[in-house]
């Protein structure tokens, strides 16, 4: 059967089937009734499609809807063999230090589900959650999840639990089964919320081997000998029932205190373990919900959730059938959207490419609350006085933070186990490869992020949005101030947008052919253009907005200091500076002049309004906006220029962010690195530029910034480092390294002087970056934050796929294999 959405584009397709794109397109607001109902329709079938998710990547498994307030589940499971140790296997969140030996998807689809395993060695236990969603109804549909257990031991007892909850009123009760002390068959969850409509909860009975026990408390009616599923229903306050933990050990406790009481406790007469640790049968009604089961050996069960809306329960066999068609489809489509290219080409990287993808896609996640922003406009933030940073941290101790919100934000997270939250910077990295595989989720996380703007152009650069959030981060990086920036990297994804919708369209028409074959949503703004469009209109004025705000709140001082250059205008300087940290940079403790100065200048803050610039004059001119697109060119000419009179170095030959010297006269602090890099990563100079010569030696130095794992952020020559923190003091970050292969791959793409060497160092460190993220991920199962540039190791966060997974897109890059054969030593001497 065709899902309503399939059936709505090949219905939609004669719409469009006239409609061209050319260079400039028409900025007026369609008026055609067809049109405006083929918008509201397809945006009610987005909503309906990505609306269910495993969208609580803070947990192994968590499902929930893209609703504020509404139905939420978990999945927890531990080993119950030992009093002593059982608290300390029980799973839930996704932590650091598990004993996993890797876990995340195998395969994953926003709009269909996927397949995820993880490996918990600790429990001696491979699990896998498989996800399918099946459309139908006007609530989004139905879902279904099965669980599965390996046990290295086929006698060992391990406890599962769903937990279950329903934020913000609306009806969930669990049926009563047929015995008191537990079920022997399915569970039934029924509910109704105002998002949701009704619908029915199925666990069902599942495949496995129950424990039961003699022990004499099996004959008490509340205990029970085992076998059966048990259920508590709970009624807890809504700000509180995010704290899984917790709550089922307060039941647990209850029991054990029992136990103590009627001398139970000791050796001779303990209940088993598993018995001790399973809880009472008391279904019934409540906001939450727990579901135990406990197996001896293997185990494999159901959840099914079918919405009323639907017409029909989702059942076992329909899971089944689901499964099979969605990996067949992922496979099938996967090898189509990223085309792995030499010499990436073999099974074991078509597998590695799979489950990095398929972890930052499904790393996506929906949260909803309140956030904590600084508000006071303390005038120690404007940092204008020398010491500035004492003041500031003295105005911050003074002002007190408020709670802003509720707000939402649908996103995908650094790192599930220790990021598992929305960052600002970082999110423009995810979106690229989400976007070549579904542009119109790409587009959907985009909205969510500017929805957050303010009146000035401010988005905060870390979300950390409710109580849940909060408790992974430590109190003094929680609040967000409003005139603190962030690499606006979103532009990155629109500008790509707007190439996509030029180039898929050109002057050609959109054939019905075409979209009565599509296989979903994930290029609906693409196939029927005037959607684009006008998905551009809504987003351009913000995207001004935040550009403005850029060049207004992180502006440099160029007048005060007599400082010669082609504009006046066009300098700028990150706020939030301390003597160690420029946190709002991005690149945390990478060295920057000491001690800071109000007459500082930053050449990748530069780097990145001109980036800013760049993009909204290709937005702009494809909208029509000719004034704008004049103002932009001329901002970006300006910075073109300034990047070279206020930060090129001839001595270094690199560029240098810039500071005041004591006699209060312009002085460049040359720590190459990253930093030196940004004009020419941030695709700002021209491929013939001389300067790219002296820019490319520096890359294929090995005594500066080459090694055979990737760029280190920071020279191997600067006194700095691998020093302090050496978070961005020597580490290789594939975020930095991606733009890199991307430019390089730009100029030995171009006629020019640099071609040959840039040619070279493309296909050197495509390879050496690939190599190095694939075998940490075969020896230790994860993607990670950052790699050893002296073996290559990976360290830091583990579990890191947001964007360390740009792998996938370095993979897909052609192969420039044949070029000049010169080592990094001679690129020097040649291009100097």
């Amino acid at each position: 059967m065709i899902p309503n959405w399939r059936r709505l584009l090949a219905a939609t397709a004669l719409l469009t089937s006239t409609t061209t794109v050319t260079a400039t397109i028409d900025a007026a607001a369609p008026s055609n009734n067809d049109e405006s109902i083929l918008y509201s329709e397809l945006a009610s079938q987005q909503n309906s499609s990505l609306l269910w998710g495993p969208y609580r990547p803070n947990l192994y498994f968590g499902v929930r809807p893209r609703i504020p307030k509404s139905l939420m589940t978990g999945l927890m499971w531990g080993k119950v063999e030992s009093f002593q140790d059982f608290q300390n296997t029980m799973r839930y969140t996704c932590e650091q230090n598990e004993g996993m030996k890797g876990y995340g998807w195998d395969e994953y689809d926003a709009r269909n589900g996927g397949v995820q395993t993880i490996h918990d060695r600790g429990n001696g236990l491979t699990l896998t959650t498989s996800f399918v969603k099946v459309p139908g109804g006007r609530n989004g549909g139905s879902w279904g999840a099965r669980v599965k257990g390996v046990l290295g031991d086929p006698e060992q007892r391990t406890t599962v639990i769903l937990y279950v909850t329903q934020e913000g009123g609306g009806r969930l009760e669990a049926e009563r089964g047929e015995e008191k002390r537990g079920y022997e068959g399915d569970v039934v969850l029924s509910g109704e919320s105002e998002g949701l409509g009704g619908y029915k909860l199925v666990v069902t009975k599942g495949e496995g081997e129950r424990p039961t026990s003699t022990h004499e408390i099996s004959e008490l009616e509340a205990w029970g000998e085992g076998g059966r599923t048990t259920v508590q229903s709970l009624q807890y306050p809504d700000e509180q029932i995010w704290q899984a933990k917790p709550i089922v050990f307060r039941q647990l406790k209850e029991q054990v205190d029992w136990l103590v009481e009627n001398k139970y406790d000791n050796a001779e007469h303990a209940p088993p373990v598993w018995q001790v640790f399973t809880l009472q049968n008391r279904p019934g009604k409540g906001n939450v919900h727990i579901v135990q089961k406990v197996f001896e050996g293997d185990f494999e069960f159901d959840v099914l959730f079918s919405s009323e809306s639907a017409g029909t329960e989702l059942k076992s066999e329909d899971l089944t059938r689901e499964i099979k068609a969605g990996s067949e489809e992922f496979g099938e489509r996967f090898g189509g959207v990223f085309a792995l290219k030499a010499p990436f080409n073999a099974d074991k990287y078509k597998k590695f490419g799979r489950s990095m993808f398929s972890n930052l896609i499904g790393g996506i996640g929906y949260f909803y609350g309140q956030a904590v922003v600084d508000r006071s406009y303390a005038p120690e933030y404007d940092e204008v006085d020398e010491g500035f940073w004492e003041e500031a941290a003295e105005a911050r101790a003074r002002h007190a933070e408020a709670l802003e919100g509720p707000h939402e934000l649908f996103t995908s997270v650094p790192s599930r186990p220790f990021f598992p939250r929305g960052f600002l910077w970082d999110e423009g990295f995810h979106l690229l490869p989400i976007a070549d595989w579904d542009t119109d989720l790409a587009l959907e996380v985009i909205k969510s992020w500017f929805n957050l703007i303010d009146e000035d152009g401010w988005i905060g650069r870390e979300q950390i949005l409710g109580a849940e959030a909060r408790s992974k981060v430590p109190q003094e990086f929680q609040t967000q101030y409003p005139h603190y920036a962030n690499p606006p990297t979103l532009f990155l994804v629109v500008e790509q947008f707007v190439e996509r919708l030029l180039n898929t369209n050109g002057t050609a028409a959109v054939h019905k052919e075409r979209l009565s074959q599509s296989e979903s949503l994930a290029n609906a703004s693409l196939e029927n253009p005037e959607v684009g469009l006008d998905y551009l209109r809504k987003i351009y004025p913000l995207l001004r907005r935040q550009f403005q705000w850029f060049r207004k709140t992180q502006k440099g001082d160029i007048k005060s200091y007599d400082r010669e250059a082609y504009s006046t205008k066009e300098a700028y300087r990150w706020r939030g500076r301390t003597t160690t940290h420029c946190l709002t940079s991005g690149l945390d403790d990478y060295p920057r002049p000491q001690p800071p100065h109000p007459g500082e200048l930053h050449v990748d803050l530069m780097s990145w309004v001109g980036l800013m610039a760049k993009s909204l004059s290709n937005i702009g001119d494809a909208l029509g906006f000719a004034e704008d697109v004049n103002e932009y060119r001329t901002i970006l000419d300006a910075i073109e220029h300034n990047l070279v009179d206020l930060h090129w170095s001839e001595t270094d030959g690199c560029f240098c962010d810039a500071t005041i010297d004591d006699f209060e006269e312009n002085k460049l602090v040359c720590h190459k690195g990253y930093i030196s890099l940004f004009p020419f990563l941030t695709g700002l100079m021209k491929p013939d530029d001389p300067k790219v010569g002296r820019i490319l030696a520096l890359i294929g130095d090995e005594e500066e910034l080459w090694t055979p794992y990737g760029l280190r952020s920071l020279s191997k020559k600067d006194a700095l480092y691998e020093t302090a923190e050496n978070y961005w003091r020597s580490p290789i970050w594939i975020n930095i390294n991606y733009m890199a292969v991307k430019q390089l791959h730009y100029v030995a793409t171009q006629d020019g002087p640099h071609k040959e060497v840039a040619r070279d160092l493309y296909s050197r460190l495509r390879k050496n970056l690939v190599e190095t993220i694939y075998n940490a991920w075969e020896e230790t199962g994860f993607a990670w934050e950052q790699y050893n540039p002296d073996t290559g190791k990976g360290q830091r966060t583990q579990h890191f796929t947001g964007w360390t997974s740009l792998v996938v897109k370095i993979m897909t890059m052609e192969d420039l294999e044949g070029g000049a054969k010169a080592t990094g030593s001679e690129h020097g001497r040649d291009e100097l």
